[in-house]
């Protein structure tokens, strides 16, 4: 037992408080591990919630006892990996990124018997502007959003009416709304909300910047409608020309410009045609007559003749005729047809289409790059292929250039003659640098890491081999010497040892000087021997 005590004090007090400070923090490593795979891991419930949000989960969790965890400054929720699916569902509706915002369920709790016109418009539009919130969450780059109706009231004995406006605010998760699904917000908030017009919807992102356009009515809407479908066709000309034409004479060879004429007006047609060479009978009316008349020669003019019951055949010869008509009436049909035909906006009425293409290039017998242009047939064809690729038409005047021209490259740009200073060139100047530089990291090393250490290894064997002298001087003992060295006077030993630092020397060179301890023996056994016999006479 006492050689295990004296053996802990030869370790001094710097080695022994390491061992404690490794014991330590191995226990608690210890500790740690135990616990963490005892307990039950805790698991993310929600994330990135909203401070009034996380509230509510919280003292929801609070009154059923559950332990939970907050992380990530109190916007991530976590609880037992046994309690996480249950809990999840239990605080779903708080945990939505509109949570704080109030839908429709107003009006689940609410009185209706006390409750006053007032309150049933101001829950209604409360209602309505949570709706419209969870809406736009939904969107997938959305993270939360504020949406504000106005409503105004339609005052008694009034001619003229205020219309709703509306205006909207949106935090996103990352990146920015497009133009497209803003447009599309505005929209929809407006389909939702009674004689709202989207010019009359701004929307605001959480750095303040307006992404809706203030539009004084809705034809200034559908202006810049218009003007964003002619950029975008423009656009995709553009991109099937290059598109195609990199095909062939490779990519980056090839820029194109596209300005595209267009007409929006929407136009609606009605037309009847008749052919009269198509004629179908419609109704046919046919009519017969015969007719037939005698007449006597009155002969003798008398009055007996001439009464009613006088005999007509009285008189002289008789004149007969007859006479036959048919009538016939056809009723025909003319084949008619009705066309109406709506036009839409957005017809091309011209295009002017200009592209520029570049030349091949070889290698002369020096190895420089020299510009050839292509030839006439290359190029026919290539204009050949844009008409087909824009669908070319000439009768709406419609033009493509294509032009072959050298394009313009940073050897252009920069200047031809080599750089000199001072008779050098670059190359040369740029191979001096390197070496200097590896001269300089050469240099650091040298004075920055191989001459502490040398430096260091010399003052660790110093502070040994005066230890020991030291200890020979006062235990009587003559000091060693080696060839050709003066002895040192036990003064200024003394003195030399009173100013080193043994505890920082101790740990840090002891194979130094066990190996200067081995040289000083070999080389004075004698001494050595007397210095052993001196040490065992002092332990008895």
């Amino acid at each position: 037992m006492n050689a295990f005590v004296q053996q802990l004090k030869n370790l001094g007090p710097m080695r022994l408080a390491a061992m404690a400070g490794v014991g330590v923090g191995l226990l608690a490593f210890i500790i740690y591990f135990a616990t963490r795979f005892s307990s039950t891991p805790m698991e993310l419930l929600y994330g990135n919630l909203e401070p009034a949000d996380s509230k509510r989960i919280v003292e929801q969790l609070e009154a059923q006892n559950i332990p939970f965890e907050l992380r990530e400054g109190g916007t991530a929720i976590y609880v037992a990996g046994d309690q996480v699916l249950r809990q999840r569902l239990a605080v779903a509706e708080l945990a939505t990124a509109g949570g704080s915002s109030v839908g429709y369920e107003v009006f689940d709790n609410m009185d209706s018997l006390g409750a006053t016109n007032f309150m049933q418009n101001v829950n209604l539009v409360r209602a309505l502007e949570g709706e419209l919130a969870r809406t736009i969450t939904a969107i997938d780059t959305v993270k939360a959003a504020r949406v504000h109706l106005v409503m105004p009231k339609r005052e008694l004995f009034s001619r003229e009416t205020q219309e709703p406006s509306a205006s909207i605010y949106i935090k996103m998760k990352s990146g920015r709304l497009e133009q497209a699904q803003v447009n599309a917000i505005q929209h929809m908030v407006a389909a939702a909300v009674p004689q709202l017009k989207p010019s009359r919807i701004s929307i605001v992102d959480e750095n303040g910047a307006l992404l809706s356009r203030n539009f004084e009515n809705d034809s200034d809407m559908i202006a810049f409608t218009r003007e964003e479908m002619r950029l975008k066709t423009e656009e995709r000309l553009r991109a099937n020309i290059e598109q195609l034409i990199e095909q062939t004479v490779g990519p980056g060879k090839v820029r194109a410009e596209v300005r595209a004429d267009m007409n929006f007006d929407r136009t609606v047609t009605q037309q009847e045609v008749y052919d009269p060479e198509s004629v179908v009978p419609r109704s046919t009316v046919t009519r017969e007559e015969n007719l037939r008349t005698s007449e006597n020669d009155p002969g003798n003019v008398t009055v007996q003749n001439n009464l009613p019951d006088a005999n007509l055949n009285a008189g002289g010869p008789t004149a007969t005729s007859e006479e036959t008509r048919t009538e016939e009436t056809v009723n025909n049909e003319i084949s008619r047809k009705t066309v109406n035909s709506v036009s839409e906006g957005g017809s091309i009425d011209r295009l002017s289409i200009a592209v520029l293409i570049d030349g091949t290039y070889t290698l002369d017998g020096e190895g420089n790059r020299v510009y050839e242009p292509r030839t006439e047939d290359q190029m026919d064809k290539l204009a050949t292929l844009v008409r087909s690729a824009v669908g070319f038409d000439a009768n709406r005047g419609d033009q493509v250039e294509v032009v072959n021209m050298r394009f313009a490259t940073m050897d252009d740009l920069l200047p031809t003659d080599e750089w000199t200073f001072m008779g050098f060139t670059k190359e040369e100047i740029m191979k001096m640098a390197e070496g200097l530089g590896i001269a300089i990291v050469a240099i650091l090393v040298i004075l920055l890491v191989v001459r502490p250490l040398i430096t260091r290894a010399f003052e660790s064997a110093a502070p040994d081999e005066a230890k020991l002298l030291s200890a020979d001087a006062a235990a009587g003992i003559p000091q060693l010497t080696g060839p050709g060295s003066m002895p040192v006077p036990i003064d200024e030993e003394i003195e030399a040892d009173e100013l080193i630092d043994i505890d920082k020397v101790e740990g840090r060179v002891r194979a130094s000087s066990l190996r200067k301890i081995g040289e000083i023996v070999d080389k004075h056994p004698e001494e050595a021997l007397s210095i052993i016999r001196n040490w065992l006479y002092q332990e008895a």
